[in-house]
């Protein structure tokens, strides 16, 4: 039985003399434990209050909601009050500057919300909205955009309303939906005033129901629920908001939580790398101690008491400070959050930091703290003894295989998928491994490669990259990792911009006017060509619903097992189709062929998107039955394409030929390209005022909204990004003061034998701006190559060298580690070599 009395005081002993070299160890799991705790925390706190708000996000007990008008229903007598609502996408317009814009307008009827409330400045001006007259409410983003004031006047169609307050927050509304559609409430009273609800308009009814305090609502609405979905009415409760908004947030919840992980595994590198180099100095004393008589095993365990107490402590510390960083998250998702979040200690988030903090801590300090096991009396005259190969030592292969289990682990755990845990585990393999082996062939060609003819501090430098107790590849995994993350995220949000910039490029159009009726189509068409505008599309739009598919229809699919049947989202869905014999630019032809009607009998041959067919389970040759207005139409899948629909253009899922749908009720489509802004405004200006039912979309518009988007997320996701780069830093910090220690031994020996203080400067300043450009470069090309494969596989978008901001990056890193490397070493280059032995 070892006497672990006697191992805790030389424990103790031996972690008084090297306090300041272990904390530097702590440091490294710090900021990952403190990521860690401050999500699980906040993911704890936000479920929590979407559990009681839920009937605020809602703003009812009940919501129906279909694209009919939706008949009474027998539900009604038993609620004790109902609200209605007809939303659709229009063109608003603002007299007082005649500037117009795509939005979402909102006619209400009724007391919704029934929980929450809509929240307004000024504060009475939802009341005032209801109180009679044409009045308005307005989202706060509409109307920072216009620089609209409460009072103005706002034209919706026909109808001029006043704006009776400027909307803050909607019950179930986040900032970016409201950034993506912004609102515009008007009374129902004046909804067919407007002129806007037209054959072809994408209309959506909705019914606010509110029941007794305690009513169990979705067994009330079980009796209801066949009919319902016969007549495709989406019925949402207080429970399915629950669950909706729950999913959505704890898939929100767990993207953060790996990024968390990501960055406490970068800090469990840097635990790996501080007690390598802490075991290779103590060596020499294990060598010592088993010519005493220690056992390997008692050694072990004095150096593993001191790495649990610093564990602890550093797991305690990030835990401390994720619970006070978890006040500032709620700031940071403000816009993506529909619930206003309250902030608390989480015990059991702090509880599993700790834990987690600590095991990590000891798990991968094991894998270079083993090697003390190996050590033998012999090293005390021969030290080349006292290191051991990895490959020899089978226990290490047993902690590799213990962090590889403990990754997977804890990956499942966040992910709930056995699956998706595999590739976050192999992600984290080929991220590390692509890494390490970067940085281990570096350190074999400067070995092989280092010419003879270099200036003497260059060679030495270089040759400073595998030295003994060397860091390269401990902060080429580390900060080249954290660079990757923030790189990839940076080019691939320009290249997102670049890509969506389609004003600026020649061949695309930049205007779509679409809801245009078929009596309205000669008239508009002429005031686009009466101002030298190009017709570049003019396209038909037929909305229809799927009746059958192979005969089977929507009762029979219900009653089919689980692997027979059809998504029900096919037979739920509405359909825009539109009819031609021939592709355009962004389709591709991938199987079967365009077959014209009339080409094979009387039977009605469509075309379907690659993608969508193929994903519900359909083939060349099945039988669609289609209902067009009431009309059924038979119709065979004939062929697939594959459409391109990031290109501007009116792409379709399904495709009919010429022939069939000339007759039906139909509306239009125009595109155009305008020369400027300036000239883009002007047309959009009399267009709506002619046409108040016509929907046009500026792409220069769409472009600055998605660059605010993309801005919103780039941030949320660049300070999640944070944590990694702030623990890369941390590291690269432990790991140069570090080996310090080792480093100054070197600079002794050199100044002993000569060297003055400007040579040793030159020679650190280059081995800081070897290891600096070596980490920021690796993970740069890594950063390249992730977002070549996102650009291609993902985003089906062409990738470019983002050289510049590449640049910009590597001078940025390459300079923070020039600048912790001189601070470091500056009191070695600048005292005598005795005064540094003495004080040593």
């Amino acid at each position: 039985m070892p006497d672990f009395a006697w191992i805790l005081k030389m424990a103790l002993r031996d972690f008084r003399k090297n306090l300041s070299r272990l904390l530097l160890f702590v440091s490294s799991i710090v900021v990952g434990i403190a990521a860690l705790v401050a999500i699980s925390s906040f993911g704890e706190n936000l479920t929590q209050d979407i559990d009681n708000q839920a009937k605020e996000l809602l703003g009812a007990d009940l919501v129906l909601d279909n694209n009919k008008p939706i008949g009474d229903q027998t539900i009604d007598s038993i609620a004790i009050a109902n609200a209605a609502e007809v939303n659709f996408a229009s063109m608003v317009a603002f007299p007082q500057t005649g500037a117009s814009r795509l939005t979402q307008v909102r006619a209400l009827e009724g007391d919704y919300p029934f929980y929450g409330k809509l929240e307004t400045i000024p504060a009475d001006g939802d009341a005032n909205f209801r109180s009679g007259g044409k009045k308005a409410l307005v989202e706060k983003t509409l109307m920072a955009q216009f620089n609209a004031q409460v009072g103005d006047s706002i034209k919706v169609g026909a109808v001029t309303f006043q704006i009776a307050g400027e909307l803050q927050k909607v019950p179930g509304q986040t900032g970016i939906t409201a950034t993506v559609a912004p609102a515009v409430y008007i009374p129902m009273a004046f909804l067919q005033e407007t002129g806007l609800v037209q054959y072809g308009s994408r209309v959506e009814y909705r019914r606010y129901l509110m029941f007794t305090p305690g009513t169990n609502v979705d067994e009330l609405i079980k009796p209801y629920e066949d009919q319902w979905e016969l007549d495709r009415v989406d019925a949402d409760t207080v429970e399915d908001q629950k669950r909706s908004t729950g999913r959505s947030f704890e898939n929100l919840s767990n993207f953060l939580s790996l990024v968390a992980f990501i960055a406490l595994l970068l800090g469990c590198v840097g635990v790996a790398s501080a007690v390598n180099v802490f075991v290779k100095e103590k060596l020499a004393s294990v060598a010592v101690l088993r010519c005493l008589g220690v056992s390997s095993r008692d050694v072990l365990l004095i150096y593993l008491a001191e790495i649990k107490v610093m564990g602890l402590v550093g797991a305690i510390l990030g835990a401390a400070l994720g619970t006070a960083l978890q006040y500032v998250l709620p700031a940071v998702f403000a816009d993506f959050l529909p619930v206003e979040v309250n902030v608390g200690v989480s015990w059991i988030s702090v509880g599993f930091g700790i834990i987690t903090g600590l095991f990590v801590s000891i798990l991968f300090a094991l894998l270079p703290l083993l090697k003390v096991r190996n050590v033998s009396p012999m090293a005390t005259l021969r030290p080349d003894t006292a290191d051991t190969m990895l490959m020899k030592d089978p226990l290490r292969w047993l902690v590799i295989l213990g962090i590889l289990l403990f990754i997977w682990g804890f990956s499942f755990y966040l992910l709930g998928s056995w699956n998706l845990a595999l590739g976050f585990t192999g992600f984290v393999l080929v991220a590390f491994g692509a890494l390490w082996g970067v940085g281990q062939l570096i350190m074999w060609a400067v070995r092989k490669f280092l010419p003879i003819s270099l200036r003497y501090t260059w060679r030495q430098a270089l040759a400073n990259l595998y030295r003994p107790n060397n860091q390269t590849i401990s902060l080429i995994a580390t900060i080249g990792l954290g660079t990757a993350m923030i790189a990839t995220l940076f080019f691939l949000q320009n290249q997102l911009l670049e890509e969506a910039k389609f004003a600026d490029k020649e061949d695309q159009p930049n205007m779509l006017m679409f809801d245009i009726q078929s009596a309205q189509l000669d008239e508009v068409r002429s005031k686009v060509k009466s101002r030298d505008l190009p017709i570049m599309q003019e396209v038909a739009i037929v909305t229809m619903n799927l009746n059958e598919i192979n005969g089977v229809d929507k009762k029979e699919n219900e009653e089919l097992p689980d692997e027979e049947d059809y998504s029900r989202w096919l037979y739920n869905r509405e359909f825009r189709v539109t009819y031609r014999d021939t592709l355009i630019s962004s389709e591709t032809l991938t199987g079967g062929e365009l077959i014209p009607l009339g080409a094979r009998g009387d039977s009605v041959f469509v075309s379907l998107e690659k993608g969508f067919g193929e994903g519900n389970g359909l083939k060349i040759g099945d039988e669609l039955e289609f209902n067009v207005q009431g009309r059924p139409i038979k119709t065979y899948i004939g062929s697939f394409r594959d459409v391109k629909f990031n290109q501007v253009s009116t792409n379709f899922l399904v495709l009919f030929p010429n022939g069939v749908l000339e007759q039906a009720p139909k509306f239009h489509v125009i595109i155009t390209k305008t020369k400027n802004d300036r000239e883009a405004a002007d047309v959009q200006a009399e267009i709506v005022r002619a046409y108040p039912n016509i929907s046009i979309i500026n792409l220069g518009t769409i472009v600055a909204t998605l660059e605010e988007i993309l801005g919103k997320i780039s941030f949320v996701i660049q300070f999640m990004a944070f944590f990694s780069i702030a623990t890369g830093i941390l590291v690269l910090i432990s790991s140069l003061i570090i080996s310090k220690y080792q480093r100054m031994r070197e600079s002794i020996l050199l100044r002993t034998l000569g060297a003055s203080s400007s040579i040793v400067t030159q020679i650190n300043t280059l081995e800081y701006f070897f290891l600096g450009s070596l980490a920021s470069l690796s993970g740069i090309l890594l950063s390249f190559l992730a977002t070549f494969l996102l650009g291609e596989f993902v985003f089906n978008m062409s990738f470019y060298l983002a050289w510049k901001e590449g640049l910009i990056m590597y001078l940025a890193i390459t300079g923070l580690t020039i600048v912790l490397g001189w601070l470091n070493g500056r009191k070695i280059i600048n005292q005598p070599p005795m005064e540094i032995l003495r004080g040593n």
